[in-house]
């Protein structure tokens, strides 16, 4: 297994879009990474790169040791699975996964051991005489699974593997996929614009907009202290809620004003933000909807109408209309009895307020709890 390195990679196309922006980043040996973002973020741009599939522009790009930005994708002993799983459909399953070996030259009995061994780790000795027609999506995603490992190479690549298949068998996959990697324990990095997959699956998250990481860090870190704006809104679902208003310093407390709004804000946020020059100024609030309680604490609960209310089975989405341009989404317990139209009043706990800086879109909170640089 090896490494990955990436050292200020830029991808330029003739036409002059720069779909990947100065990007660095380090996968360990043996790390499951994913890089996740909107479509056209440039995470499978760079996934391509590091498989040699598309040219780096500027920058360099390691496996292991090994500087590989001119040497071709056969020789940079890497196997990538594709959302298509791009099978052969006049070949046997085991022919699918032997192929790469045989144009490798790899001896006969060599070639069966792996395919077997292969076959055996992901529950598919069954289906090695078959076609790909005869497979089920999830039977084929093995199949393309099992290509891959046969190769024994020092780095999986994924992108998007799951798009194709439908939400159940998406979920069994996902844990097929990580069982896979804690039982081979190779270095792998997958794409997708998923972030419930990067949540599930990733030891670390890489997000990415228009073509330049925001955060890289752990799901936890980047779920609970996201660096900016768009990390916070895209990661987590529901949505993070916005808060537009204004923080006011008054009888020596800070409070976020807003429409139909007076929070008081907690310490220690309170003091960072008069510290950084935030008093008196715009600022935007966030909170996320499962983080929003029935009783909030004095001076930071607030009320509204409930428009919409959305039944999940064991909990509840409540819609609710604070003033005319206001909506706050809130995740509550099943057993909670609202109806659209009813008045409630809910609460905000202190520990999971976040700010942003409305121009910069950085989040605003002491230095030492951020997880992550944005790049």
């Amino acid at each position: 297994m090896a490494s990955v390195v990436l050292k200020n990679v830029t991808k330029r196309y003739p036409n002059g879009f720069v779909a990947v922006k100065n990007v660095s980043l380090t996968v360990e040996d043996g790390e499951f990474v994913v890089l996740v973002g909107p479509s056209g973020c440039g995470k499978s741009t760079t996934l391509r790169m590091i498989a040699g599939l598309e040219d780096i522009t500027e920058g360099e790009l390691y496996i292991g040791d090994r500087l590989v930005n001119d040497v071709p994708p056969k020789d940079r002993d890497i196997a990538m699975v594709f959302q298509n799983y791009a099978l052969y459909p006049h070949m046997t399953v085991y022919d699918n996964m032997a192929f790469g070996l045989k144009l490798r030259k790899v001896p006969k009995d060599e070639i069966r051991r792996r395919v077997h061994e292969a076959a055996r780790i992901l529950a598919i000795e069954h289906l090695l005489d078959r076609k790909p027609k005869a497979l089920s999506g999830g039977q084929r995603q093995r199949v393309a699974l099992g290509r891959a490992i046969v190769r024994e190479p020092q780095v999986f690549l994924m992108d998007e593997p799951l798009s194709n298949l439908d939400a159940k068998l998406r979920v069994q996959m996902r844990a097929e996929i990580i069982k896979l990697h804690e039982r081979i324990g190779a270095t792998t990095i997958y794409v997708t614009h998923d972030q419930t997959e990067a949540m599930t699956m990733g030891d670390r998250i890489v997000v990415m907009k228009d073509g330049v990481i925001q955060q890289a860090s752990t799901p936890e870190a980047v779920y609970h202290r996201p660096v900016n704006l768009f990390v916070a809104g895209f990661i987590g679902s529901p949505a993070m809620n916005f808060l537009r208003g204004t923080l006011e310093d008054a009888g020596g407390i800070l409070r976020f004003r807003a429409p139909n709004l007076s929070l008081a804000v907690p310490e220690p946020d309170a003091a960072v933000l008069r510290e950084r020059g935030y008093a008196g100024r715009p600022i935007i609030l966030g909170i996320r909807p499962q983080d929003i309680v029935d009783r909030g604490p004095e001076g930071l609960t607030f009320s509204g109408t409930v428009t919409v209310v959305e039944n999940m089975g064991s909990e509840k989405y409540l819609y609710i209309a604070v003033d005319e341009a206001t909506e706050i989404v809130a995740r509550v317990d099943a057993s909670l009895r609202v109806t659209p139209h009813e008045r409630v009043t809910l609460g905000f706990p202190p520990e999971k307020l976040h700010f942003f800086d409305p121009e910069t879109e950085l989040a605003v909170r002491p230095p030492a709890e951020r997880s992550a640089t944005v790049a």
